[in-house]
């Protein structure tokens, strides 16, 4: 469902402008750009200070909410949560209404950073990024662990991943095959340890 609203959404996107773009422009257009092109004492990115904020709210929804904690729950047995009278259908809507206003926040402060978007392009292949980053950071693909601190770090360190591969001069067509075998190589490492605990 996921993936093929995502590809109904980018070609509703991309038809309605003729697989265009937009361009930030008009009297309103240097308060959308200040968004994320403003540093926080003349230092600190707008975009480091949302992502951090965004960081805190999350960790502490998913650690110290009922809410949170029935998502662990679902995660971990999605059968044992019903049969507690979690109501996972709701919880599973709120799941996805929430990632879908994360990513519209997100989209923001690309569009506002880079004054366009590109209805083409814009977000192509982000889906593996996260999901590697999730993985990096020790979130269990079968559900029920991980925690954002986690995720922080899986950001950080394909961060830097991405960095040594843009230093090291890879060709931009193998990068994809790079992160595709770092999530493998982590899902094999998770399963090995989740062999060990059992």
């Amino acid at each position: 469902m996921t993936l093929g609203t995502m590809q109904i959404y980018r070609s509703v996107s991309e038809y309605y402008f003729d697989g265009g773009g937009v361009l930030a422009s008009g009297k309103s257009a240097s308060a959308f750009t200040a968004i994320a092109n403003t540093k926080l004492f003349g230092v600190i990115p707008m975009p480091m200070i949302y992502w951090f904020a965004l960081c805190i709210i999350i960790s502490i929804i998913a650690r110290r909410t009922a809410f949170g904690r029935h998502v662990y729950a679902i995660g971990s047995n999605k059968r044992a949560s019903f049969l507690s009278t979690i109501n996972v259908n709701r919880v599973l809507l709120l799941v996805y209404a929430l990632s879908g206003i994360l990513v519209a926040l997100a989209s923001i402060i690309e569009a506002s950073r880079l004054g366009s978007m590109n209805s083409a392009s814009s977000g192509s292949g982000y889906e593996m990024d996260a999901i590697a980053a999730v993985v990096i950071g020790g979130t269990s693909m079968a559900g029920g662990r991980g925690t954002i601190l986690g995720t922080v770090f899986g950001t950080l360190t394909l961060g830097i991943i991405n960095n040594l591969m843009n230093l090291l001069g890879v060709p931009s067509f193998l990068v994809g095959a790079i992160k595709g075998i770092i999530i493998i190589g982590a899902l094999l490492i998770q399963r090995s340890v989740s062999k060990d605990e059992s």
